[in-house]
């Protein structure tokens, strides 16, 4: 008893330890990890890459000739599904970009076309209308604006700005060709992985069992099997769940006879795969772009998709997304605003799945231990409905 307790002692201190060193370093271990990653970058990307092809390619393999056992037809099974699914990801991409930038794009030149006249008219209305205001009149009076010396402050600025351009147009350049090579490695990366994946989980799984004792073997492959599930329906739901508010906001402001219908339903339905938050951000983008043609179809175009999002989040995303990664809504909020105060944009979309995965690895472990509990005599009450995780 006593070795287990020392045991257990020096296994408490050696965390504590590692906490406190952790906490002490870093900012150290920050920028080390970021150096580690800027480098590993390529084949990271050839990873994310491989995993999303994956998602596809698994599902064509089981329509591409199933049973036959013609030998052509397994040696082509893996390539034609890769290509198959590659080709679908670039249609889907180049449709968004079809849809979204002309239009956007035009809408922006509009607005930019207008500002000028909107400013004359809001400067000859202050001019008309200052003297009704004693209060305004008087403030614009203090501030005494010399709009001469303002002029050249503004034209030195941009003198000294212009000679910069050239090192800041290299700098674009030099990061655009980075992101490129980046890009090209780890798509090649990617197609080794998907050609070779069977290959490469047997020699892992051989390294592991060599290496680690069985116990802990079948507790790596447990814990990967969840998080592989718990992601890959996460994103499958997710993927339905926005081509579906985007056909449906489509076909509702074609209905209602609102501008940009296409454009807005695509503009929605690629941003709805940010959860929560990201059909609220494409609405945003879609009144704007509506706003240039109609401020009140902009008005009526944020009723209909208010509406639109109570029925998705109360009937759509409930059957498509929260059966197949069983995270409660309370869940998804908490890692919804803890991953986008984070990182962003990327913090949104990578923290409801990591966090489905850390919940179901978590009601996994209280499972197991209330069976082993049961199974060695402990009385265990069945959760109810309310406790279930």
């Amino acid at each position: 008893m006593e070795k287990i307790t020392s045991k257990k002692l020096w296994k408490a201190g050696f965390i504590l330890g590692a906490i406190y060193l952790f906490i002490t370093y870093l900012p150290e271990i920050g920028a080390a990890a970021g150096t580690v990653i800027g480098v590993l970058s390529p084949l990271l990307t050839g990873c994310i890459m491989a995993y999303i092809l994956n998602l596809l390619v698994k599902r064509l393999e089981k329509w591409y000739f199933p049973r036959s056992q013609s030998r052509l037809v397994q040696k082509t099974r893996r390539p034609v599904c890769i290509l198959f699914s590659l080709l679908t990801w670039l249609v889907i991409i180049a449709l968004l970009i079809t849809l979204v930038l002309p239009e956007l794009i035009s809408s922006i030149t509009l607005v930019v076309r207008e500002v000028p006249s909107a400013l004359e008219w809001l400067y000859y209305f202050v001019q008309e209308h200052v003297g009704d205001v004693p209060s305004l009149q008087q403030m614009l009076l203090q501030l005494n604006l010399n709009w001469s010396a303002l002029m050249q402050k503004l034209v030195g600025y941009l003198s000294t700005g212009m000679g910069d351009v050239l090192s800041v147009a290299f700098s674009v350049v030099t990061s655009v060709f980075g992101t490129l090579t980046n890009l090209i490695v780890g798509f090649i990366f990617a197609l080794y992985l998907l050609m070779e994946k069977e290959r490469l989980l047997s020699q892992f799984s051989r390294l592991a069992q060599a290496h680690l004792q069985p116990q802990r073997v079948e507790k790596v492959q447990r814990v990967l099997r969840v998080a592989n599930e718990s992601f890959a329906s996460f994103l499958v739901g997710q993927f339905t769940e926005a081509i579906l508010l985007g056909l449906l906001c489509t076909a509702g402001m074609l209905i209602l006879r609102l501008p940009y219908a296409a454009m807005t339903g695509a503009v929605v339905g690629a941003t709805a795969l940010i959860p929560i938050v990201g059909a609220y951000i494409g609405a945003g983008i879609g009144a704007f772009m509506i706003l240039t043609v109609d401020p009140m179809q902009s008005l009526f175009f944020l009723i209909f998709l208010i509406a639109l999002q109570q029925i998705e989040g109360n009937f759509i995303y409930p059957k498509v997304v929260g059966t197949s990664v069983g995270l409660p809504g309370i869940w998804v909020l908490a890692a919804v605003t803890v991953g986008g105060s984070l990182w962003g944009i990327a913090g949104m979309l990578f923290a409801v799945p990591v966090c489905s995965i850390l919940h179901a690895l978590l009601r996994l472990g209280v499972h197991r231990r209330l069976e082993a509990q049961a199974a060695a005599g402990a009385s265990v009450p069945a959760p109810t409905p309310e406790e279930k995780m």
